[in-house]
């Protein structure tokens, strides 16, 4: 680990963008903590509204259920930190979009429920970004079992996560665990953001 003064991280910080593919637990809790530590700019994407049973582990509040989750980030965020640029886009990301949005990123952040979605952007980044480094979230449903959530890094892929445990009904995505690897993705992106060249 680098040593390095926060007023260096921020002016480091503040030249960088983060992408962030979806706004959920994962995207909305990871977007908070980059915005905290001062990241320039945050391209965010997403097509949901809030709903009541987000708020489990979401960054949304009760007032805002029913708004679209990338307006209400987008203004979560810049009350954290109104100098961050937040660049939202309010779409349900294919192929093409996900380029488009995304091709000017220093760093991706997937942050999808679904197992399709995480495949998609897993492929895209591979064929049409290979040289942006992708952080995923994969495996945080439930509670305890701490030892398991790790980080795994494969070319530049970074799967944080217990890469196991599957949302269920029965096995609900919990705000301890989601916290947990969504901040765990942050750490991964601000360590490749002050990396030394």
């Amino acid at each position: 680990m680098k040593i390095m003064k926060f007023e260096r991280i921020k002016e480091v910080l503040k030249n960088k963008t983060v992408g962030i593919a979806g706004c959920g637990g994962l995207g909305s809790n990871c977007a908070v903590a980059l915005a905290r530590v001062g990241v320039g700019k945050l391209i965010i994407a997403d097509f949901d509204v809030i709903e009541e049973s987000n708020l489990n582990r979401q960054y949304y509040f009760h007032h805002q259920i029913g708004e679209k989750k990338v307006d209400c980030l987008k203004e979560n965020i810049k009350l954290i930190n109104p100098y961050i640029e937040v660049e939202a886009h309010d779409v349900k990301l294919d192929v093409k979009d996900i380029y488009d949005i995304y091709n000017g990123c220093d760093v991706l952040v997937e942050a999808f429920d679904k197992a399709e979605m995480k495949q998609i952007i897993i492929e895209t980044n591979y064929e049409k970004l290979p040289s942006i480094p992708l952080v995923l979230g994969l495996g945080m449903a439930g509670w305890g079992n701490l030892e398991s959530i790790h980080l795994r890094k494969s070319d530049n892929l970074y799967i944080c996560g217990d890469e196991i445990s599957e949302v269920s009904e029965d096995f609900p995505p919990l705000a301890p665990r989601v916290g947990i690897v969504s901040n765990m993705q942050a750490d991964v992106v601000l360590e490749l953001l002050l990396k030394e060249k």
